[in-house]
């Protein structure tokens, strides 16, 4: 007997960014091992305090080369503009994905 299932577009599904990423994958791996935070004290003296637009995190743009080197991304553009690339992006970061970091316009 033929079914017909009811295609629902309109339906909201809450996804956890948690059981989108593996526990082993490499990014998580590097995250745990790796104390990011150092670079806040490299880049420091190169943003003004109180001029300017709000900055991109730092760690957010290492993490987002670090990724691009390590899958031969060849534009940084990709890192950020497809959906494949945002759940591994997730994993390294603590980011949502709408926040401005993935815009590859930044």
């Amino acid at each position: 007997m033929l079914m017909k299932e009811k295609s629902e577009r309109n339906t909201l599904e809450m996804v956890s960014v948690e059981t989108l990423v593996p526990q082993d994958h490499l990014l998580r791996k590097i995250d745990s091992a790796v104390d990011f935070t150092h670079i806040y004290d490299f880049v420091e003296e190169l943003y003004c305090a109180d001029n300017g637009r709000p900055s991109v995190d730092p760690v957010v743009l290492f993490k987002m080369v670090l990724i691009q080197h390590l899958y031969g991304i060849p534009s940084l553009g990709r890192v950020t503009g497809g959906r494949w690339w945002k759940i591994p992006v997730l994993g390294l970061s603590s980011e949502r994905s709408d926040s401005p970091f993935c815009h590859h316009q930044l």
